[in-house]
């Protein structure tokens, strides 16, 4: 009777630590799993915040700035915004490669300027020629040849030059946290154009590599083309002539005609992308224009409105007006280009 007894006392026991055990768990629910930082690159801040907010608020059904799946468009220019553009815009360092590689079989190059300019590294000579010598050394370096051989003249050259001061590839160059937030906003839905002063040609046999961002979503300056036959198969040749330079007011244009719906968000970081971000801002939705400031001498270039390459002046007065994002890159950024990250 009594082993029965003690036997009794003991379950008594063992259920009541299981009902208080049960009632302490019911008092403290299982903790909410965090979401991870879809921006890790990026500084806690405002400007970070505004686009988290604007993404927020866009993808929520039950908002009033829902914006549906159809006219999530997001357009960014390049140089500036996506990579570095200095010392010069990389384009044109793959056009000064082009010229020197291609400077044996043309020896009146020596005493004929731009070409003197660029063999004999004078780099003052050549600017004071202005948009006439750039475009003449361009069309020497990118015509003449089938889309298919300049594409692949690019392919070998983007992956194998490298940057004059930093000594990284070129394709290395490109903006961490901008990479950050091409992948977020996809991830939300968006459709990502890159919309540049750049020629079509030289980026988009890199652009989805580098970016995400297929061929078919890149718009730039395109230079005049032709059909032909060549042994007998159909080519399309480069000709000597731009057909379009697709820059400033030009930029809402060809979104016009390619994309065909005016986009939600825009990024620049020059007066070059200014009426691509005045055309978003006058759209009926809420849109997000954002500018790339460049102020971090350190670990990149601090320079806006006095510069020859990505000026940033009228556009920074009219964000700064306007209350458009303005990114800080010493402030916003922890890191600038995906070789910085920790291991």
């Amino acid at each position: 009777m009594i082993n029965q007894h003690k036997t009794r006392t003991i379950q008594g026991i063992q259920a009541l630590c299981l009902f208080l055990l049960f009632a302490v768990s019911s008092c403290h629910p299982p903790a909410v799993e965090e979401r991870p930082d879809p921006l890790p690159s990026w500084n806690d801040g405002p400007n970070k915040q505004a686009i988290i907010g604007f993404i927020s608020t866009t993808t929520d059904s039950l908002s009033g700035s829902f914006i549906p799946l159809d006219a999530r468009i997001a357009v960014f220019d390049n140089d500036g915004t996506l990579w570095t553009e200095q010392p010069l815009y990389f384009q044109f360092e793959f056009i000064k490669d082009r010229i020197l590689q291609m400077a044996p079989e043309h020896p009146q190059w020596k005493h004929t300027q731009p070409f003197q300019a660029i063999l004999e590294n004078d780099p003052r000579e050549l600017m004071a020629m202005g948009s006439e010598g750039l475009l003449k050394l361009n069309l020497a370096a990118s015509t003449g040849m089938s889309e298919d051989a300049f594409k692949q003249t690019v392919r070998t050259w983007i992956d194998t030059a490298r940057h004059p001061l930093s000594g990284k590839l070129y394709k290395e160059m490109v903006y961490q946290p901008m990479l950050e937030l091409l992948q977020y906003f996809r991830a939300n839905g968006f459709k990502t154009y890159i919309v540049s002063g750049g020629g079509v040609s030289f980026m988009r046999p890199w652009t989805e590599e580098m970016y995400g961002i297929p061929p078919e979503q890149v718009i730039g300056s395109t230079m005049k083309t032709s059909f032909e036959m060549k042994d007998g198969k159909p080519v399309i040749m480069r000709l000597q002539d731009m057909e379009t330079y697709n820059d400033k007011e030009v930029k809402p244009l060809s979104i016009n005609k390619v994309i065909g719906k005016r986009p939600v968000a825009a990024f620049g970081n020059s007066d070059g992308d200014l009426a691509m971000l005045q055309w978003t801002a006058a759209g009926p939705s809420t849109p997000l224009m954002v500018y790339i400031h460049h102020t971090d001498s350190v670990r990149e270039w601090a320079y806006d409105r006095k510069s020859l390459v990505g000026r940033l002046d009228k556009g920074l007065d009219e964000a700064n007006q306007n209350g458009w994002v303005v990114v800080d890159m010493m402030n916003d950024w922890k890191y600038v280009h995906p070789y910085e990250l920790p291991q």
